[in-house]
């Protein structure tokens, strides 16, 4: 069964809201550690709009199962990222004037600046995934840099309205996963999952984790984090 990864971040957005002290991502972590999620996704970015470093730090210290840091491959984060050690990284990309990750990374047309930050991390023993779109010739350019994993981008899946884009998305998906496995990468899934379409991808062979993070927390807002937790993990199952 692939893993669940909870990603924390929007639990910072809302304690940003008020630049206050709550609510605190990291005990958000840990308490969905208790209930059964298998690792934490956090996203250091550079605007730091969020997750703050020092989150960061103490999650490294705090958390029990393993950290993954979604970070843009750029000098002051891999730096962090140096320091922090956390058991994954994974390169997203970023622009300062979205509300959230658009797309996957260019690795085709970046690769010498995207192998670079790879080797930099993996020289440190941190597994690097690219978060990439479900393309073909993205898939194939990240064994170019080396990095060991990828995340496929879920997003217009998830976004999808018609039945037939839906059938579409998932087509492309599911077909990149075994492309990817084939190439002897490590797959990871995630960006806009909930609990009305998790159930069909999470039936795709070869998928490692999930990365679910904002539909988990709204919906702890009503039910509370281990409810919310636990009925993500049954879907999954």
């Amino acid at each position: 069964m692939p893993k669940l990864f909870l990603n924390v971040d929007h639990v910072a957005t809302l304690r940003e809201a008020r630049k206050t002290i709550e609510p605190d991502p990291v005990q958000a972590a840990l308490l969905a550690e208790k209930t059964g999620v298998q690792g934490i996704t956090v996203h250091l970015r550079e605007d730091r709009r969020h997750i703050q470093d020092r989150d960061v730090y103490r999650l490294r210290k705090e958390i029990k199962t393993v950290l993954n840091l979604e970070m843009a491959a750029v000098e002051e984060i891999i730096g962090i990222a140096k320091d922090v050690k956390p058991e994954f990284a994974t390169f997203v990309p970023e622009k300062r004037e979205e509300i959230t990750t658009e797309g996957g990374l260019k690795v085709s047309s970046n690769k010498n600046h995207i192998k670079k930050a790879v080797n930099m991390l993996q020289e440190e023993g941190i597994i690097v995934s690219l978060f990439v779109d479900p393309d073909i010739d993205e898939i194939q350019a990240c064994c170019d840099t080396e990095a060991k994993s990828i995340e496929i981008n879920t997003g217009r899946y998830s976004e999808a309205k018609d039945p037939e884009e839906i059938d579409n998305e998932f087509e492309k998906i599911s077909h990149s996963i075994n492309h990817a496995l084939d190439l002897g990468l490590k797959v990871n899934a995630g960006h806009g999952l909930d609990y009305r379409n998790i159930k069909k991808i999470a039936e795709i062979e070869g998928i490692s984790e999930f990365n679910i993070g904002h539909n988990i927390i709204a919906r702890a807002v009503f039910i509370g984090l281990e409810k919310a937790v636990k009925e993500m993990i049954n879907l999954i199952k």
